[in-house]
């Protein structure tokens, strides 16, 4: 609470600076300290809040230096910006809700900028909103589309980008067992449908692989949960860690990778873990590998199209296997079975979809888009036994 005190009069403050001296409307947001390179590339400096940029992100409200969405899809918007010349910058908003993701896109907007990156599902309500209110800025919406009240509209200056998580969660699944371990875990947040898909790619890999290795029906043993929040907590943490003490190897923390982190290193032994989205290889050295999205490459390439005039407005483009969207960190993962031939051959399965493989990953709605229970997957499985966890 005196945090949160203490930001709104650091707001208020800067802002009441800011118009008198310059006459700038109310931005209501943190724009955090970061590098900012202007269009005749001299030589970077450090922006002031309200800075002026014509490209900009704005964060969820956690950190740039999130290790996840946050940061990566930073890197892609400054990658781009610092190649090619253009003024950047990000802004952090008071909290998680719309009306702070609308306050820090006015001030973006307000400061000139001509794209706006929003990563994550949170920001789906905001941007419907501000694709409207700013007709002539373009937005790029990663893991969400524009929604309010079950009403979706992509605007043409809107594009969603999306990833096949189910791809990124097979991988992991077939790799873990392949590398020996037959009691997984997979360790969700909330059961939304990005940690839906990764789950059911997970028990799906660890099926083919299973499979594939000519193991006995019923090998490998997976208990599976969703913890119903995102973030850390100590009871999160004592759940992972109980299930390594029941003899659970391996455990795939999406969602809420570091209380599985933590619990692994608690716990000690060979137990390991599986992270999400990026590689998170640094974080602890119990991470076997990671299922991964490619978000610094998608920003990337969503903001290199907008300046190119091919800016795919109006769409949601869900980023595949065959667009080297998702995978596997090798060259950092802690195998010592699963090798690099391994990886490459089942990732030219996937891309080639050889025996219909991929496209009979679950996901978290069916072709009908019926919505699929975890219970509906395990009924299906030869190898895999699940057992639910609440």
């Amino acid at each position: 609470m005196k945090k949160r005190i203490f930001c709104l009069i650091l707001a208020l403050v800067m802002v009441l600076s800011l118009a008198a001296c310059a006459g700038s409307g109310n931005d209501n947001t943190e724009n955090t300290k970061d590098t900012t390179t202007n269009t005749e590339g001299s030589e970077a400096t450090t922006p002031v809040s309200g800075g002026e940029a014509e490209l900009a992100l704005i964060t969820d409200a956690n950190s740039i230096d999130d290790r996840g969405f946050n940061q990566f899809s930073w890197e892609g918007l400054k990658q781009y910006a610092e190649e090619n010349g253009k003024t950047y910058t990000y802004y952090t908003p008071i909290d998680q809700s719309t009306q702070s993701y609308l306050s820090a896109i006015e001030g973006a907007v307000n400061n000139g900028a001509k794209l706006v990156v929003t990563p994550g599902f949170l920001f789906g309500e905001a941007i419907y909103k501000a694709q409207t209110m700013y007709p002539d800025v373009h937005f790029v919406l990663v893991d969400a589309t524009p929604t309010l009240d079950d009403d979706t509209v992509i605007a043409d200056n809107t594009c969603s980008i999306f990833f096949a998580e189910e791809q990124s969660g097979f991988l992991a699944g077939y790799a873990a067992v392949k590398e020996g371990y037959r009691k997984l875990g997979f360790f969700g947040a909330l059961a939304v449908p990005a940690v839906v898909r990764f789950g059911y790619g997970f028990v799906d890999g660890a099926e083919y692989a299973a499979k594939e290795l000519g193991l006995e029906a019923g090998s490998i043993e997976m208990k599976y949960t969703y913890t119903g929040a995102f973030g850390n907590s100590p009871d999160f943490q004592a759940k992972a860690a109980a299930w390594y003490q029941s003899g659970t190897e391996c455990i795939f923390g999406c969602g809420g990778p570091d209380n599985v982190f933590a619990a692994c290193e608690a716990t000690g032994g060979d137990c390991v873990s599986i992270g999400v989205d990026t590689d998170m290889s640094q974080i602890t050295e119990t991470c076997l590998t990671s299922a991964m999205k490619m978000l610094t490459p998608a920003v990337y390439g969503a903001i290199k199209a907008y300046y190119n005039d091919t800016f795919p407005g109006g769409t949601s483009e869900t980023l595949t296997i065959n667009e080297d969207a998702v995978g596997l960190p090798m060259e950092s993962s802690r195998f010592k079975n699963f090798t690099q031939a391994d990886y490459d051959a089942i990732v030219e399965v996937l891309k080639a979809d050889k025996d219909g493989v991929t496209s009979s990953i679950r996901r978290d709605v069916d072709a009908d888009g019926n919505t699929v229970a975890i219970e509906d997957v395990a009924a299906t499985l030869q190898y895999v036994t699940v057992q639910v966890v609440e």
